[in-house]
């Protein structure tokens, strides 16, 4: 999300920065966003305006009727009553014009940094260092698909059987592997550089999704679950318990017989009461509807959503909290499955693992004070890198364009792994900072000192690894020419002492 007030200030700044993103014309954006601020001000002002005129004339009625001048309070009251009217529908206007304002702002990308070079796609990528050499093969090297299928350790039939294309079933001694890069990499990301292990859910809310960029620009890109029934009646009874619970205070009583009665009939026991289920409106549906019997609710809860990257549920942590400044640097990892639908990516690395609907990755999520971040996406990058390093990987690290970069990134590293079969570096890891953009969506602060303003923190996020792609790595760059697999030395104890697969 964007600061409205330094678009005020400084539009130039902004126009710039967007017209660096591809497909942005900044100046066109600047211009409609200002419009639209113009009309949530103007209505304001007629708000205001006429709220004041109501105000004023209001006192006036008693004057006029102490005076019995029943033609002058006859004329205020007429425009009390006008000025009740102007102020709906400037209420109103004001509404729809934050509405679209706010839309516009959330759908537009982060503003690149100064030092992030100008381009239109990876191709315009900067590298900045390369470490290991690529392995020289006495036979041609095969492709991971191939490797795997003829281990017999992976099998993309029956994962198509079950899930359909970008699904793969691995076994034996490769699902082994899979574990053991997992622990392998949380292990060197929590035992030696200081990221905290976090368990998370994989299914999230949509302000959640929305609070670290995915929405709502990107829906088409993510996988998502409606509710179930038994939410709709979980949230049912948490509106009307919630009624009844502010009911029971109001009047000074312990529970009612009211309550009991419909705690009975839905059988909920004490269930937490939904805040966002308690507008007026649902509340009153709710309990003339289980009046009437009917256990089942007749409106939607809002879907849910699988994470594409744990970033989405470690960053959320922080959400609509303000931290105290002892608190951060906050470093977190976790290792989760991702789900990614893959939009648009059609024709794209269809064979193998390198794009897959389902993946694991380990993330690592940094909230830090904004004058930390620039060094932080360094000392990330390089603990990324780490796991390549004692993997014994060859890699590179670039730096991104600005036409490149992810949505809500102000500076992106790509760290690339050598691919035998393909002949060129692939992406492993993206390592991001993402300034206040995320903060300002989630509402994210902290104090510097007791009663201090608050300010948004910064947020960064990368890939600590890919999990799938980084076991496409090992059997690539590990293979032997008999089919074998060699385990590379910091995975064998994770193997068990294995050091060959096959």
């Amino acid at each position: 999300m964007h600061d409205i007030r330094a678009i005020r200030e400084t539009p130039e700044t902004y126009a710039k920065a967007w017209s660096r993103r591809p497909g942005v014309d900044g100046a066109s954006e600047v211009k409609a966003i200002l419009d639209l601020d113009a009309d949530v001000r103007k209505a304001i002002h007629a708000k205001e305006t006429a709220e004041a005129a109501r105000n004023a004339k209001s006192k006036e009625i008693g004057k006029a009727k102490a005076a019995k001048d029943e033609a002058l309070a006859q004329q205020l009251m007429a425009d009390v009553a006008a000025a009740k009217v102007t102020i709906e529908e400037a209420g109103k206007a004001e509404a729809d014009a934050i509405a679209k304002r706010d839309d516009l702002l959330a759908r537009l990308p982060n503003l690149p940094l100064d030092e992030v070079p100008d381009g239109k796609d990876e191709h315009d990528n900067v590298e900045v260092r390369k470490h290991g050499s690529p392995r020289k093969f006495n036979f041609k090297p095969k492709d991971h698909a191939d490797i795997g299928e003829a281990l017999g350790m992976m099998d993309f039939e029956a994962a198509a059987r079950m899930s359909g294309a970008r699904f793969v079933v691995l076994k034996k001694r490769l699902a082994r592997l899979e574990r053991a890069l997992a622990a392998f990499m949380l292990d060197v990301q929590t035992g030696q550089n200081g990221y905290s292990e976090t368990a998370v859910p994989l299914l999230v809310g949509r302000d959640t999704m929305f609070g670290t960029g995915q929405l709502p620009k990107f829906e088409d890109d993510l996988f998502k679950v409606p509710a179930t029934g038994n939410e709709k009646r979980e949230a049912h009874a948490g509106a009307l318990r919630a009624t009844l619970a502010m009911e029971s205070a109001l009047l000074g009583r312990a529970k009612t017989e009211h309550e009991r009665l419909f705690e009975r009939v839905l059988n909920v026991g004490e269930m937490n009461p939904v805040s966002k289920m308690t507008l007026h409106g649902l509340i009153q549906d709710a309990k003339k509807r289980l009046q009437e019997g009917q256990q089942e609710p007749d409106f939607e809860l809002p879907a849910k959503y699988l994470i594409p990257t744990a970033e989405v549920s470690l960053t959320n942590i922080v959400r609509e909290q303000i931290l105290d400044a002892e608190a951060l640097p906050m470093r977190m990892t976790a290792a989760t499955p991702c789900f990614r639908s893959e939009a648009g990516s059609a024709g794209r690395d269809t064979k193998g693992m390198i794009r897959q609907h389902q993946f694991i990755k380990v993330e690592l999520v940094s909230i830090v004070k904004p004058e930390d971040s620039s060094a932080e996406l360094e000392r990330m990058t390089g603990c990324a890198e780490e796991i390549l390093k004692r993997l014994e990987l060859p890699y590179r690290t670039v730096m991104l364009c600005a036409g490149d970069m992810g949505f809500g990134a102000r500076k992106t590293y790509d760290i690339e792994v050598w691919l035998p079969s393909q002949e060129t570096y692939r992406e492993i890891s993206s390592c991001s900072m993402c300034g206040d953009f995320q903060a300002r969506r989630m509402d994210a602060r902290f104090r510097r000192e007791k009663g201090a303003k608050p300010e948004y923190v910064h947020t960064l996020n990368g890939s600590g690894l890919a999990v799938g792609r980084t076991l496409v790595a090992v059997l690539e760059n590990y293979q032997q020419e008999d089919g074998t697999v060699q385990v590379p030395k910091a995975l064998v104890p994770y193997m068990g002492g294995l050091e060959v697969i096959g």
